[in-house]
């Protein structure tokens, strides 16, 4: 299965078991930021992203250069709760 198919099943699943309402926020604050041309600025598959720093949970300074002198990483940003 591929990492595209997995998150769509992982999204499937959420959808399912999540209040209707709070979907319904979801999608429209979705389509909200579509339809804002915020699009045309994000990073594509294959970009490079731009350095930064950001404080962590435990208030350390994390630097995208530091993670990547030990190679390749994913990032995830969670936007907290709806």
């Amino acid at each position: 299965m591929s990492l595209q198919e997995k998150l769509s099943k992982l999204k499937a699943n959420f959808e399912a078991k999540a209040p209707k309402e709070a979907l319904k926020i979801m999608h429209r604050a979705t389509d909200d930021l579509r339809a804002s041309g915020i699009m045309k600025g994000v990073l594509r598959v294959g970009d490079t992203a731009p350095d930064f720093e950001l404080i962590n949970a435990e208030e350390n300074v994390i630097r995208l250069k530091d993670l990547l002198a030990d190679g390749s990483l994913v990032l995830c940003f969670y936007r907290g709760k709806w």
